[in-house]
């Protein structure tokens, strides 16, 4: 275990604050472009999915740390607002996929080029933050 010192716990009071500064920010980014934030990361959450067809609900549950019933609500909400739709998977009628809209599409990706210019902006914290502590000898 690495011993700490003074300035190892202020890096990483550094890092908190500027990482619950950055969700603060992303927040009011997203209702800036008229999604909540949960919103947004359900958009972020099916648009970042490996797999072409989509999410699974459980799927989402997981990106999201909520449970499925939830993920379920946040869906219908985002699917009356015009941002997202279900599919039926071809194969299996019991599996149902969450795809985007193209408007959901269109503001994902304007909210994703203002988050991709402000974490440039962590790197600096983080490195400094890793390369600070250094682990003591067993």
């Amino acid at each position: 275990m690495a011993r700490l010192s003074s300035d190892d716990f202020a890096r990483l009071l550094a890092f908190r604050t500027t990482l619950r500064r950055f969700e603060h920010w992303s927040a009011g980014q997203a209702r800036a472009a008229g999604l909540t934030p949960m919103q947004h990361q359900l958009l972020l959450a099916i648009k970042g999915h490996a797999d072409p067809r989509g999410p699974t609900i459980g799927e989402i549950a997981e990106y999201l740390l909520v449970r499925p019933h939830s993920a379920v609500e946040l869906v219908d909400r985002g699917e009356a607002a015009g941002l997202v739709v279900r599919k039926r998977s071809d194969n299996d009628a019991r599996v149902v996929r969450v795809q985007l809209t193209p408007d959901a599409s269109r503001r994902l990706s304007a909210l994703t080029s203002l988050h991709v210019a402000e974490l440039r902006r962590f790197g600096p914290i983080l490195r400094d933050l890793t390369n600070a502590v250094k682990p003591t000898p067993d």
